[in-house]
């Protein structure tokens, strides 16, 4: 009976290791055993593909030896360092997912292992049992994740910093706008004040007034009506720069000539200013817009000699220097105060010391523009009292 007993034991046993065993061989996971010894008790066939040995060949050894002997940048794992190991150990489970096993032809992978502690019946540790999964695929999916998120968060970094400029240009832009609409509301002012001065006097006092201040009063309306005129087409020409630019039309031209004409015709409207025109070069010739130098050179010499008396010639110059013409205006005036230099191209500006001059502020502004459309420079040079010096330089080369 108890032969029989022992018998049943025995088979109900090899059939349990042979589902035991049937469980190891189909499981996708690498499975093996060590004892106490961290020697090899057994390994599932999985385990043994996964780094290319027999299975024979690994029972008995040093698995720490064999496939867990460096880290992932190829330096030595020590043993006594080994989360496998420290499971049957310590007792408890450890489970890791930033390391590597290496495989028999010296190339590794990354892998997740758990090691779990095994206990005999009475509780004794007696070895570990380790199962692990080659996590490459997984360990690429998440680099190209973590890429594609880092070229995420840098283009979203890129377009956050675009629209804070753009906002900050914006903002700056309606700061610049509100401020314009402001000067020109008050530069517009004061020459409808006068003329409704003016006119609210012809009005009123119509039969008080002599034919002589009849006459004076409807000149301080032509003179405010051309001020407001002059006003609205130097505002034209900055509306035209602004949204679309002006179109560049180079014409070979003869510098000399040019300026000497350029003279000739301001002299007619302006019969009492006196201009000494000198050039270093008889000839000289290059392609330039003849209407941006117009405007550039007039509004200059119409500032020259507002600003002047008329008992000093105003000298204007021309030269060449590598090939740039350069072309210099010289007053005696009344100057402008140093503190007004570094704001003197901003528009409606006008130095403290013009008292009740004429002028818009505007003429510089659209100098300084129609320059920068030309890739020239201008220099200012100025003392109170004593005149002011502009150097203008322009290059010779065609721009279209």
């Amino acid at each position: 009976m108890e032969q029989e007993y022992n018998r049943k034991t025995d088979v109900e046993l090899a059939n349990l290791r042979r589902q035991h065993q049937l469980i190891l061989n189909s499981v996708g996971e690498g499975i093996y055993g060590l004892d106490t010894q961290g020697n090899t008790t057994f390994v599932n066939p999985a385990a043994a593909s996964l780094i290319g040995w027999e299975r024979a060949d690994l029972i008995g050894k040093s698995m720490h030896a064999i496939l867990h002997h460096s880290k992932p940048d190829g330096t030595v794992y020590p043993r006594e360092e080994c989360h496998i190991y420290a499971a049957f150990k310590e007792g408890r489970i450890r489970r890791v997912d930033n390391e590597v096993f290496w495989r028999k032809d010296g190339t590794s992978f990354p892998v997740e292992y758990i090691s779990t502690p095994i206990h005999d019946e009475k509780g004794n540790l007696v070895g570990s049992v380790v199962t692990f999964r080659d996590i490459s695929q997984r360990k690429l999916s998440e680099s190209i994740l973590q890429r594609a998120n880092e070229e995420l968060e840098q283009r979203v970094a890129e377009r956050t910093s675009e629209l804070s400029k753009a906002n900050k240009q914006l903002q700056q832009l309606n700061e610049v706008r509100s401020r314009f609409v402001s000067m020109v509301c008050h530069e517009f002012r004061n020459p409808l004040n006068n003329i409704a001065f003016s006119v609210s006097s012809l009005k009123r006092y119509n039969r008080q007034l002599s034919a002589i201040q009849k006459t004076e009063y409807l000149s301080d309306v032509e003179v405010n009506i051309e001020r407001m005129t002059q006003m609205i087409d130097e505002l034209l020409v900055i509306g035209e720069i602004e949204p679309k630019g002006i179109y560049i039309n180079p014409d070979q031209l003869n510098k000399v000539d040019f300026c000497q004409e350029l003279i000739t015709e301001f002299k007619q409207t302006n019969p009492n200013c006196q201009i000494k025109f000198m050039s270093s070069q008889a000839f000289l010739k290059a392609g330039i817009d003849r209407r941006l130098l117009r405007s550039i050179l007039t509004n200059i010499l119409t500032n020259a000699v507002r600003y002047s008396t008329s008992d000093r010639a105003i000298e204007f110059k021309l030269s060449a220097n590598n090939n740039c013409a350069i072309f210099t205006i010289q007053d005696w005036g009344i100057g402008i105060p140093k503190s007004d230099l570094d704001t003197i191209f901003e528009p409606f500006h006008r130095g403290k010391n013009v008292s009740n001059i004429p002028g818009t502020g505007l003429g510089l502004n659209i100098v300084k523009r129609f320059i920068d459309l030309l890739d020239g420079e201008i220099e200012i040079a100025s003392k109170v009292n004593r005149g002011t010096k502009v150097k203008i330089k322009i290059s010779l080369q065609n721009k279209s």
